[in-house]
């Protein structure tokens, strides 16, 4: 690696003036938009969407050109990349003065976008010149050319003024390519390209470049550079627009107010790399995440109203940040941001010295994406919310997400190195004077012994515990699939109660509580191996009291925007997530041979959530439960009354004991702890692919069935009180899960998949049949039949597709790892098991949002659910080729183990 040490001081210093020079040029024309784009605006009657898209367009160019500029500088040398670079900037910044449309200006853009990608040549060219020690500070300065778009602000207002923004291009445009030229007389190639030149090394190729990228810590410091660079671009894109609009200032005005957070996100970058290189880049991460948290805490309060009834009667008062403590505020979040954009590029020479260009470039793309994006999103969130403040609160979960990643990391790392000594610390600080190592045993919840396919530690000890978690988990699990589908009797209710929403509208809100909790449970698949069982499960379920306060609260008040309802809708999602780490956490307690019948039981009496909510709340609607406390009733047209807020309060109290439960009663097992990378392999496992299709053919119909069946019903048979009947469905699902795993424990997951697949076709087909055509015919109790056989259908498949798992992986990684002794290879297979067993009910959790958005497409396009059910079957046929082909055929991978040992013990293939 260069060391600096044989690089003259004066070449190093004409590097980074002449890149730093060039990057300000360069950044000053890739946010050229921020003050041409007004008058654009203005002179097109551009909408608040076309305009953000038209301010993003050359940042996207600039965020995705990134990649392949930074691999072309290490290969060709930063003095003739970053030249043309500009001279071709200059060429598409003045084309952009012949444009007559719309449409000519965003493909201009395009072209402006290529400024944004010198910065990664600058990074890899000067980091060539400086040696670990200094490279921070060296980066800090010449990441100080951000203060480019500061100069825009500055001085493109008065060109604008007194030419025109055409004159603002044309002036822009002969700088750059200026610049390009000088750049290219002045600057030397860097010193490893000279050497790999006279050693006749070849240049990297791209395979070696790009090898790094498959690193989760590359993709952490990309989250980073999103929000401390993206945020930063789309910041002062968006703020001359902001300032004009919230303010009333004139673009003057704005553009002088805005500079002053681009100089503050930019000249400290240069104190940035210093600090990093003084105190780390860790600690000045933590500044930076922490300070812009409290700042665009203050930015994103909307100007509010309060009436507060006093004793002596209303007390009112309002709070509003106004134009000089707002510019004070961006001006201080700004510096923070400094810090970290130097913070982020002082790790890359470090961790990844010999691919700066292609892990910078990625870095730097996805930062830059955010600023494509974000802007995209301000706009967006503005014409849906109307608050203007809503850019910062984006910002803020960005910020908080960030955050939490990154001090995971941390204490993963930290764990990993003395987690043995972590362990012998005592609970509480307080403690600590009368804890002695060694004498005084602390109180654990964690298995440091735990073997559940060793028969005589199983009949001793381990049956009772793991039956014990088992307990605890169904009842956490089953207030999870409650909550999470709440929302599809909600839905059902609220026109009744006064709010005027249209049937698209409901069905979206019917589909999002699905939408969020199959995302949710992507990362809630890995989640119990990182942090245990027991505290997962308690923070999980202690989580679903923000959806069940929030809609007992929201349902009360007929003015309550739309808006509101949808953040609801998708906070019901982390019920959904749930079944994810439930899941993944028993898998880890039982043997092979159980693991069938207790995954039945947690998953199956989980799921009778949806059948005991769609019981209890129209129970519960109907009476003052709460009395005072819960609210009054909404009066009907009939005469009557309901207590709509109480779908939501009555899990209330339950959750709360469940959590409690939880915590006090459940176990963590030593031995399942993983890291993110220790799971990730499944998605290298091609069975974890097809299994997660035929999962989403069994709870995939089974939820989304639940959350649109209400609903369809209602729409198909208006006459039917169908809210007395819908509950039965998940009812005889959930049941039919639980009681039907030992089924497939002995006579084998896959035939039994098989067979359900067949079922179901034959039952969707008799849906289709018995449904009324064109408003008239059908037959109700046809219709209500062939979806009961559904559902029970879905609830046998969906034990067998999950005893199949430990199965098949049972099989595959003896052959996939053969250096592994048995142990080993069991224990990766039950680590691949709970993993994939997990990760598939993710992906299948979908269906919560598929199945009723289809149902709402296809009304809306043909004014009857046909379409979608014809679409159910096929997906089923294809299911069954896919269970044949690669499962029970002869020579598939469980038909031998199937058909010749009635019982699968997996744990013995």
């Amino acid at each position: 690696m260069l060391d600096g040490s044989h690089v003259s001081k004066g070449d190093q210093t004409r590097a980074l003036a002449l890149s730093t020079i060039a990057f300000t040029v360069c950044f000053a024309v890739w946010t050229i938009f921020s003050i041409i784009g007004v008058a654009i605006k203005k002179e097109l009657g551009l909408s608040e969407f076309a305009f953000g898209l038209l301010v993003a367009t050359p940042i996207l160019t600039g965020s995705l050109t990134r990649l392949i500029l930074g691999v072309w500088t290490e290969k060709y040398g930063g003095k003739i990349v970053f030249s043309l670079q500009m001279i071709l900037t200059g060429l598409a910044t003045w084309a952009l003065t012949l444009a007559d449309s719309y449409v000519m200006y965003l493909i201009a853009a395009l072209g402006i976008g290529l400024a944004g990608g010198s910065f990664i040549i600058g990074v890899a060219y000067v980091s060539r010149w400086y040696g670990p020690g200094k490279q921070g500070t060296a980066l800090g300065i010449f990441g100080a050319g951000n203060v480019g778009a500061a100069v825009t602000k500055f001085l493109a207002p008065f060109v604008m003024v007194a030419y025109g923004w055409q004159g603002v291009a044309q002036v822009w445009a002969v700088g750059i390519a200026l610049m390009g030229v000088i750049f290219f007389i002045l600057a030397k190639d860097d010193p490893m390209l000279v050497e790999r030149r006279k050693t006749g090394v070849k240049a990297p190729s791209l395979r070696e470049q790009f090898a790094p990228l498959r690193n989760l810590q590359v993709w952490r410091f990309s989250l980073y550079y999103f929000f401390v660079f993206g945020a930063f671009v789309a910041l002062a894109l968006w703020m001359p627009h902001y300032l004009i609009d919230v303010y009333g200032v004139d673009v003057k005005t704005a553009g002088m107010s805005a500079a002053a957070f681009s100089l503050s996100a930019s000249l400290f970058r240069a104190y940035g790399g210093h600090l990093s290189d003084r105190f780390g880049a860790r600690s000045v991460m933590y500044w930076t995440f922490g300070f812009s948290l409290v700042f665009l805490f203050m930015l994103s309060y909307p100007p509010t109203d309060y009436v507060i009834q006093g004793k002596d009667g209303p007390i009112t008062f309002s709070t509003e940040m106004g134009r000089w403590p707002f510019v004070v505020t961006l001006f201080c979040l700004g510096f923070f941001m400094s810090l970290g954009k130097a913070a982020v590029y002082k790790h890359i020479p470090v961790y990844y010295p010999k691919h700066v260009g292609a892990v910078g470039g990625l870095v730097g793309m996805i930062g830059g994406l955010g600023g494509f994006i974000l802007p995209i999103m301000f706009g967006a969130l503005l014409d849906l919310t109307g608050i203007y403040t809503s850019c910062f609160a984006l910002l803020f979960i960005l910020v908080a997400i960030a955050l939490a990643w990154m001090h995971m990391s941390i204490r993963q790392m930290e764990r990993a190195a003395i987690g043995k000594t972590l362990d012998e610390l005592p609970g509480l600080p307080e403690m600590q004077p009368i804890h002695i190592p060694g004498k005084t045993v602390m109180t654990t919840h964690t298995l440091d012994d735990w073997r559940p396919e060793d028969k005589a530690f199983w009949d001793e000890k381990g049956r009772k515990i793991a039956r014990r978690n088992l307990w605890l988990s169904i009842p956490a699990l089953l207030l999870a699939f409650s909550v999470w589908m709440v929302w599809s009797m909600v839905v059902a209710r609220l026109p009744a109660i006064g709010f005027d929403f249209t049937p698209g509208q409901l069905f979206w809100l019917a589909a999002l509580p699905g939408l969020s909790g199959a995302t949710l449970r992507i990362f809630y698949s890995f989640m119990v191996p990182i942090f245990g069982g027991r505290l997962w499960t308690t923070l999980s379920t202690a989580s679903l009291l923000l959806p069940a306060i929030g809609i007992g609260y929201a349902v009360q008040n007929p003015e309550t925007p739309y808006l509101i309802f949808m953040v609801l809708a998708l906070l019901c999602g982390l019920g959904g997530g749930n079944f994810a780490s439930s899941m993944a956490n028993i898998a880890y307690f039982f043997p092979k041979a159980e693991k069938g019948n207790a995954l039945a039981l947690n998953a199956g009496l989980g799921n009778l959530g949806v059948s005991v909510m769609q019981f209890l709340v129209p129970i519960v609607i109907t009476m003052g439960v709460f009395g005072a406390m819960g609210g009054a009733p909404v009066q009907l047209a009939d005469g009557g009354e309901l207590w709509m807020q109480n779908a939501g309060f009555v899990w209330v109290p339950f959750i709360i004991v469940a959590t409690i439960a939880a915590w006090f009663g459940m176990n963590d097992i030593a031995d399942a702890k993983a890291s993110f990378r220790d799971q990730a392999i499944i998605f290298t496992r091609f069975h974890n692919w097809i299994m997660c299709i035929l999962y989403t053919g069994t709870f995939g119909s089974f939820i989304g069935y639940s959350a649109g069946f209400p609903l369809l019903t209602k729409l198909m048979f208006p006459e039917v009180n169908a809210l007395q009947y819908v509950f039965l469905g998940p009812l005889v699902g959930a049941l039919s899960r639980a009681a039907t795993g030992w089924v497939s424990d002995k006579f084998g997951g896959g035939r039994v998949t098989f067979w359900t697949f067949l079922g179901m076709i034959v039952a969707v087909f008799g849906v289709i049949t018995f449904l009324p055509t064109d408003g008239t015919g059908g037959s109700f109790a046809g219709f209500f039949a062939c979806f009961m056989a559904l559902f029970m259908l879905t609830g046998i498949g969906n034990a067998s597709t999950f005893q199949m798992i430990p199965a098949i992986m049972g099989r595959e990684i003896p052959r996939l790892m053969p250096n592994l002794d048995a142990a080993a290879s069991r224990k990766q297979a039950e680590r691949e098991s709970a993993a994939i067993i997990a990760f598939t009910s993710a992906i299948a959790a979908y269906g919560a949002f598929f199945i009723p958005k289809a149902y709402g497409t296809s009304i809306a396009m043909t004014g009857a659910p046909f379409m979608a059910l014809w679409g159910f079957l096929i997906f089923y046929a294809v299911c069954v080729v896919l269970t044949w082909v690669y499962y029970t055929r002869p020579g598939g991978l469980l038909h031998d183990l199937e058909r010749g040992r009635p019982s699968a013990a997996p744990a013995q293939a």
